[in-house]
C-alpha cells in the first residue's frame, strides 16, 4: 500500500522538476546592469515623483486595451522623467503606455519598452 504512494510521490516529483525550469532572461539582465538608464530599484521617493508613477500607473491598470503583461510594465520616475521599461505584446501596447506618461505630466519619457518575441 505505501509503495504506490512512494512511487506516485516520485513520479510527481520528477514532473514538477522538469517543468520547472528558471526563464532565460541572461542577456536583459547583463543589460540592465551595465547601463545608464534606471531601474525600479532607482525610483525617487520625491513626493512628486511616487505622485506621479501612482498616477501612471492607475491609468495603466483601468486600461483594458493593455495586456496584462503591459500592465506589469516598470515605470520608473525621477525628477518628472518617466522611464517605462518591460515586455509588452504589440506596439499599440507601447504607444498607449507612453501616452498615459505623457498625459500624467512627465517631462520626458524614455521609452525602454520591447515587444515581446514569441
Amino acid at each position: 500500500m505505501k509503495l504506490p504512494a512512494v512511487l506516485c510521490l516520485a513520479a510527481f516529483t520528477a514532473v514538477s522538476a522538469a517543468w520547472a525550469q528558471a526563464p532565460d532572461n541572461t542577456g536583459t539582465n547583463a543589460r540592465d546592469q551595465h547601463s545608464d538608464n534606471p531601474t525600479s530599484d532607482q525610483q525617487s521617493n520625491a513626493p512628486a515623483d511616487v505622485k506621479m508613477t501612482a498616477e501612471i500607473r492607475k491609468m495603466v491598470i483601468a486600461d483594458e486595451a493593455l495586456s496584462a503583461l503591459a500592465k506589469n510594465a516598470k515605470i520608473i520616475t525621477i525628477d518628472q522623467v518617466v522611464t517605462l521599461r518591460g515586455p509588452v505584446e504589440t506596439e499599440k501596447e507601447i504607444a498607449l503606455l507612453e501616452t498615459h506618461a505623457k498625459h500624467a505630466g512627465a517631462t520626458k519619457v524614455v521609452n525602454l519598452l520591447e515587444v515581446k518575441q514569441p
